[in-house]
């Protein structure tokens, strides 16, 4: 057996399958004779030999709802609102809502409501209309001096 040093320690060479009889692993490399794990390309995931697999032991647990209401619902913070009124990407004389904003591409399409959070400070007199805000939100909008009307 020939031995390797590398960084002081000792190991094995690394095992060539199908170089020859005298390697140890040639003709069939290790895998026997005929039989299905003897042939490439065959993965036998999950398979227990008869007993019943893990997968199906285990209890169904769970539950996801697929009409969610939460995935629907565009959030957006007023530093953001500020930060795109700043750049003017939106116009201050116009009201800010779920369709404007989904016709200046800053939100998409997919949303069918928009809910107001009030991270960050606005300075600007901005009029919104939106599905829910929060109470920190609604207390600084209307504080600089906009307004903001709730759709039901």
């Amino acid at each position: 057996m020939k031995l390797n040093t590398i960084n002081n320690k000792i190991h094995d060479p690394k095992i060539r399958p199908g170089r020859g009889i005298g390697s140890g692993k040639g003709k069939t490399s290790g895998r026997g004779h005929k039989g299905q794990k003897s042939r490439s390309g065959v993965a036998i995931k999950s398979f227990e030999g008869g007993q019943m697999p893990l997968y199906r032991r285990l209890p169904k647990r769970g539950f996801k709802n697929f009409n969610s209401q939460k995935s629907k619902i565009a959030i957006i913070n007023i530093s953001d609102i500020e930060k795109f009124v700043g750049i003017k990407r939106i116009p201050i004389t116009e009201k800010i809502n779920l369709k404007s904003l989904q016709n200046l591409k800053l939100i998409n399409k997919k949303y069918e409501r928009l809910k107001i959070l009030g991270n960050g400070e606005i300075k600007n007199k901005i009029n919104i209309e939106a599905n829910k805000v929060s109470k920190p939100a609604k207390t600084k909008i209307e504080s600089a001096g906009g307004t903001i009307s709730i759709i039901k």
